[in-house]
């Protein structure tokens, strides 16, 4: 992938140029209709939506996901420019107009978040889809994902033992990653160690930054004016009964489906419901609707 791109000239992997210049890899599938932009969580990659993109595919939808700064492949910030919120609410709109007009956004968390910034902006999306995200969330899981992620700042010396300390974060998964499986989350450092893929400096520039953002969040879900899709972890220790109410308080149109069986990881965990969740939601979205009358609206 060297080629930089403003918008995917065909299917497959390529780089985008963020409005800063940062590059940010990408990978676009082609069809038919409102392009889905699929926006991965704090810590992950595209890859987190292959068999997604793959379902999406064979339904003959685009879509389109990539790595957010400083995440997989794409470019990190320079050390004189520190990560901030408001970089990853442009990149959001650099990629939806990659996705095609008035694509659709599948945010998970992170993604989630500088979506719901990105269309109070510039309302560049025709509906979002919302994955274990909501303006206010529970302290606690934010506190538990953060603590495993500053736990190996020295890497590991395999597969194997990467392997092993997810499978002690994530004991309710079947099986253990393969090597295979890890090879996009993790990078070998000079002395072959193997390190996360994203850039450590995250966790003290971007998440500081996004300290007082509830204000902010509740403000752009009042401004909210197209269809809604909120897809919570019925085990999840982020999005609780109480922040999915406020949520709804705030965007009374959203509709909201509970995955009983997985955590806050929703399309790690049941990629099968969570997928067909959203294309029953893209399916609706795209049949007219019929008042009364008869009418279509």
């Amino acid at each position: 992938m060297d080629s930089l791109a403003t918008s995917p000239p065909q299917a497959g992997p390529l780089y985008l140029r963020a409005a800063d210049g940062l590059p940010l890899a990408a990978e676009f599938r082609a069809g038919d209709g409102p392009g889905v932009l699929l926006a991965h969580g704090f810590g992950q990659t595209r890859q987190a939506w292959s068999a997604t993109q793959a379902r999406l595919a064979a339904r003959g939808l685009a879509s389109l996901a990539w790595d957010a700064r400083g995440h997989g492949r794409s470019g990190r910030n320079p050390d004189d420019r520190p990560y901030r919120r408001d970089q990853f609410a442009d990149d959001v709109q650099i990629t939806a107009a990659a996705a095609g007009p008035a694509p659709i956004l599948v945010g998970a968390s992170m993604g989630g978040l500088t979506g719901m910034v990105a269309q109070a902006r510039a309302r560049p999306f025709s509906a979002l889809v919302l994955v274990d995200i909501t303006p206010r969330w529970e302290s606690a899981g934010v506190e538990r994902i953060l603590a495993f992620m500053r736990a190996h700042p020295d890497g590991f010396a395999s597969f194997e033992e990467a392997a092993e300390r997810i499978a002690e974060y994530l004991p309710h998964r079947r099986g253990r990653k393969s090597p295979g499986q890890l090879a996009h989350l993790l990078v070998p450092r000079a002395d072959g160690r193997l390190v996360w893929h994203w850039d450590p400096r995250l966790l003290d520039e971007f998440i500081p930054d996004t300290e007082g953002l509830e204000e902010q969040l509740d403000a752009a879900c009042r401004s909210i004016d197209v269809p809604v899709l909120l897809l919570s972890g019925g085990r999840s220790d982020l999005v609780s009964d109480e922040t999915v109410a406020h949520f709804l308080d705030l965007v009374p149109h959203a509709r909201h489906v509970r995955l009983p069986e997985a955590t806050h990881m929703v399309a790690g965990d049941d990629n099968d419901a969570f997928t067909d969740t959203l294309l029953e939601f893209l399916h609706d979205l795209a049949t007219p609707r019929v008042a009364a009358s008869g009418d279509p609206r």
